[in-house]
């Protein structure tokens, strides 16, 4: 079972990666580093779900 924290970085690093190519699109610096701090984001919550997940698999009788 994949762990929440999985799931809602995968949101929010594809949300991240949206922003940041409208950014870039459009020239809009703001909005390429809100793209790229909402990528970083959601690398850390999967990162985070991926230890819940081991730490789960490992704890299963």
């Amino acid at each position: 079972m994949v762990d929440k924290d999985r799931i809602e970085g995968a949101a929010d690093k594809a949300k991240g990666a949206i922003k940041e190519g409208i950014g870039k699109m459009t020239g809009d610096q703001k909005l390429q580093a809100e793209g790229a701090a909402d990528k970083a984001k959601g690398a850390a919550k999967s990162a985070v779900g991926g230890v819940k997940d081991a730490v789960r698999d490992a704890t299963k009788p």
